[in-house]
């Protein structure tokens, strides 16, 4: 059985660390922004089994005017959960969520093997790729959330 819920930031590292730090200490799955009280992490639990993670946080970037927008990090499904729908379910969980919130825009950095993934639920990219040192090359991806999806 699948079911989303918000869980504590200690419960994404075991999958974020497999998926986006294989390899790395535990500390490297801790991010900027992680404790603030406006962040939220989800959790996709199978079997009551945390198998995909992903974290929300309201932060701007200067490319966008618009006053509610949200980050998206650390969004990680584990690989043999990967191709059953998860990842699109736990992110439009989180879209529910922010638009909940009275967001208008959705941003992240996204690395380059996961971009086709996120054009799929309405992502673009902004920019040109760039390189996040120790993980690879990534795009700036965004969506703006309509006031009639709200």
């Amino acid at each position: 059985m699948q079911l989303i819920k918000e869980i504590g930031i200690f419960e994404t590292f075991p999958v974020r660390q497999i998926v986006l730090r294989p390899g790395k200490p535990v500390e490297s799955c801790h991010f900027d922004g992680d404790d603030l009280h406006t962040t939220h992490h989800y959790g996709l639990f199978n079997d009551n089994k945390v198998v995909a993670v992903i974290t929300v946080l309201e932060n701007q970037l200067k490319d966008f005017d618009m006053q509610r927008q949200f980050q998206v990090r650390g969004m990680a499904v584990l690989d043999e959960f990967r191709g059953k729908g998860y990842g699109e379910d736990l992110l439009l969980y989180t879209e529910n969520q922010i638009k909940s919130q009275n967001g208008e825009l959705i941003w992240f950095n996204a690395r380059i093997t996961a971009v086709g993934f996120y054009e799929k639920s309405g992502y673009q990219t902004l920019g040109p790729a760039f390189e996040i040192a120790d993980v690879g090359q990534h795009y700036i991806m965004f969506k703006q959330l309509n006031a009639s999806d709200i």
